[in-house]
């Protein structure tokens, strides 16, 4: 029974960044603006970065290390999740480990090639965006998020694709999670789906998953989703705390920066 519930611990998993948001700390008693500003201009600073320059990179660490100590986030969580990019990186960045074989620092018989180190920085940069926007998720509420796209004019029709995507993953995983219990039920010596039956299997959960979310957009409906007005939604004032967090920040990620250069 153990492998049954294999997929709602996942969602479980999926939906604990949400539940760290709910906490009180001073990161997360920053306005939703100044986190998704800070976040969007760290992440251009990142990748400004040269192709080479191991160095500069290193400092923009310090932002994930102490934003993720101040809002009291577990280091496995967004470590954990971030990870899941790796192996895109290493396929995207191995290629430049065999046609890039300049050599840009020897001591003695050891030595770097350029192939390597832009390697290296593709997986360091990676890894710096993607626990940037964990942290922000983890420390912000979905929906002030989604209440400051908003408000900053981004087209509804992206919003509702990000909140949809975001919403009906747990659907989708909770109706698969279902569908393979049944299975299992019906095959006791089957863990997962034979292959004869993987269609079958895919069309009915396709099936069902549209019939469940038609029955949850309908009830969102009724209790008015897609009502609400961008004048009408809580506002929060940008406090004092809020530019020293973006001061500090952006100060910090241009210095890092020039010194590269």
């Amino acid at each position: 029974m153990r492998k049954i519930s294999d997929i709602r611990s996942k969602l479980t998993e999926l939906y604990s960044l949400e539940q760290l948001s709910m906490k009180n700390t001073v990161i997360h008693k920053l306005h939703p603006f100044s986190k998704l500003f800070v976040v969007i201009f760290y992440i251009i600073c990142v990748v400004s970065v040269g192709r080479y320059d191991l160095q500069t990179i290193s400092f923009y660490f310090f932002y994930p290390a102490i934003t993720v100590s101040l809002a009291e986030i577990p280091f496995s969580i967004i470590i954990k999740r971030t990870f899941v990019v790796i192996p895109f990186c290493i396929f995207a960045g191995i290629s430049n480990i065999v046609f890039d074989r300049s050599i840009i620092f020897h001591m003695g018989n050891l030595f770097l090639t350029g192939g390597i180190c832009s390697f290296i920085m593709i997986i360091l940069k990676s890894f710096l965006c993607v626990s940037a926007c964990f942290i922000l998720i983890a420390s912000t509420p979905f929906q002030k998020l989604i209440f400051q796209f908003k408000r900053m004019y981004v087209p509804n029709t992206v919003i509702m694709l990000i909140e949809m995507i975001y919403r009906y993953i747990g659907v989708l995983m909770n109706q698969t999670d279902i569908m393979i219990m049944a299975y299992r039920l019906r095959s006791p010596n089957a863990k997962f789906p034979h292959i004869k039956d993987m269609g079958p299997f895919i069309g009915q959960l396709f099936l069902h998953s549209i019939d469940r979310a038609e029955r949850i957009y309908s009830a969102m409906k009724c209790r008015g989703y897609g009502l609400l007005n961008v004048r009408k939604m809580p506002k929060e004032k940008i406090k004092l705390n809020d530019f020293i967090f973006m001061t500090s920040v952006i100060l910090s990620s241009v210095i890092f920066l020039i010194m590269g250069r």
